[in-house]
């Protein structure tokens, strides 16, 4: 006798239809799985007969056989012990085979016939749209319900999906409400921008970063609240939508993040320590998972103390910045994750850290030039600002009222809808997006901020990569201004975000 069910498996994040073929015949009682299944998918075999069992069904004394196909791919985890029972019962009779077609059945059986979550189901439902209603266990209810485009039946037992196979019986347990699209106002903040007392250039900075998406690094001495900014600065961003909560949520559940809340409604902050590996930073392992890198997507990377990274793994950056994805080549497959993100980076300006206080620092122009040489010239070249942060005065500390970070966040959502106004037909939706050949169309100067903008190219000698750099900057502040002429003011303010184009700090 033989069944077919249809099952899914991963190929990184993308999501494949495979098929769950399950054979009995005559001979010395056996149960084979073939079809590239890791450990836990064969492990699934003493799941699978104590479960049949303890619902109250007959085991089969016979030559068992299960092809997971297509072959060619590797299957991990625990999800098709639901499939492979079934197809046992199947083919025992207990259930008429036309009862499988066109429906989709994933889901872990405990030793009772339990069915139990498994963790990969978000990225497999989120990532198919179509009719075929989805067979799962209960517990995967709550994480789903975001997922209104497909049909979804959920189950507690092994029994109660025969029963509605057999019978058309469906379990009446109510289903757990959707946390779908809370408003940005409705997050709860623990941190604000109102807690940091001065800084005001520096905030500004941030600001400017957030709307055009511009990567930043933060140069300053230890204490001057360089960590303390860059953690503020997902308060300022606006809120995700629909889409992007969908795709946030299918990289945490890829990468085992269970123990976080889903859907994910909140851009992710993510800075993992100076020690990280390069496999922890991009990603990696023998069956591919994202890393921090993914796990930034759609929010914001802080890289503390950028100079104490491994040279090696820093360099890993530049394909994500450049891209918005990584790609993780093996020897038989390779997988692309998503990696858009907005890159914050903070590191001192000398080994001592507080140059240029001659009373405190003591270290020569050299020292320092080789400290600040540790960032190689192709990665500085994709980060934007520079902004250059002083200790916190006295005043500053005393001073009572600071701008909220509702306050910026209004100012940097009214510049990015100008931005999509503007690039409407583009491919492109921000300002540090901007092709270089359309740079001259989207970024207008007038006489005066072209002028000043030669002068400083003549003095310093900048790149041609700066050049596009500091228009892009400057498009940003106009937006911010409501200014669609790029004019001296803006063009001043831009070159000062600059800092490592003079050579020397």
């Amino acid at each position: 006798m033989f069944c077919k069910l249809i099952s899914y498996c991963l190929n990184g994040l993308e999501s494949v239809q495979m098929g769950v073929e399950v054979d009995l015949c005559d001979g010395l009682p056996s149960f084979d799985i073939v079809g590239l299944p890791d450990s836990a998918v064969r492990e699934s075999k003493e799941r699978v007969k104590s479960a049949i069992k303890n619902s109250g069904y007959e085991f089969p004394i016979k030559r068992i056989t299960i092809n997971l196909a297509p072959a060619d791919i590797r299957k991990e985890g625990s999800l098709y012990d639901l499939p492979i029972a079934l197809g046992i019962l199947g083919c025992m009779g207990i259930i008429d085979p036309l009862h499988f077609e066109n429906k989709i059945f994933l889901g872990e059986l405990a030793l009772d016939g339990t069915l139990r979550h498994v963790s990969s189901a978000i990225p497999i439902v989120y990532g198919k749209a179509h009719t075929l209603p989805y067979i799962l266990p209960f517990e995967n209810a709550s994480e789903l319900q975001i997922a209104k485009h497909q049909t979804l039946l959920y189950f507690h037992t092994l029994k109660e999906v025969v029963d509605y196979l057999s019978r058309n019986i469906l379990p009446t347990q109510p289903l757990p409400s959707s946390q779908l699209s809370p408003s940005h106002s409705s997050l709860d903040f623990s941190l604000d921008f109102s807690d940091v007392h001065g800084q005001e250039n520096v905030k500004r900075g941030l600001m400017i970063a957030a709307a055009g998406h511009h990567n930043t690094l933060l140069i300053g001495p230890p204490g001057c609240g360089k960590t303390m900014m860059a953690k503020r600065l997902p308060t300022i961003l606006p809120p995700l939508t629909e889409s992007e909560q969908i795709e946030l949520t299918k990289i945490y559940s890829l990468a085992s993040y269970l123990d976080v809340s889903l859907p994910i409604i909140k851009r992710p902050f993510r800075a993992p320590h100076h020690t990280v590996t390069l496999a922890g930073l991009a990603g990696g392992g023998r069956h591919p998972k994202p890393g921090e890198l993914s796990l930034a997507h759609l929010g914001v990377l802080f890289l503390d103390e950028l100079l104490e990274f491994n040279k090696k793994t820093l360099e890993t950056l530049r394909q994500p910045l450049e891209d918005g994805c990584i790609t993780l080549a093996r020897s038989n497959d390779h997988m692309t994750f998503p990696a858009h993100f907005l890159f914050i980076a903070a590191t001192n300006p000398c080994p001592c850290g507080y140059y240029p206080d001659t009373t405190r620092c003591h270290c020569d122009v050299p020292t320092i030039r080789r400290y600040l040489s540790k960032l190689s010239g192709p990665l500085l070249d994709r980060i934007d600002l520079h902004l250059e942060i002083q200790p916190v005065s006295f005043l500053s500390l005393k001073k009572g009222s600071c701008l909220s970070s509702s306050q910026i966040r209004e100012s940097v959502k009214q510049a990015q809808a100008r931005q999509e106004e503007r690039y409407k037909g583009e491919s492109f939706t921000s300002n540090h997006q901007i092709p270089t050949h359309l740079l001259s169309k989207y970024c207008p100067l007038d006489s005066d901020a072209e002028r000043l903008l030669d002068h400083w190219f003549q003095s310093v000698g900048a790149s041609a990569r700066s050049y596009a750099r500091i228009l892009r900057i400057a498009r940003t502040i106009s937006d911010l201004e409501d200014k669609a002429l790029i004019d001296e003011d803006v063009m001043c303010e831009a070159i000062g975000y600059r800092l490592l184009d003079r050579k020397f700090y």
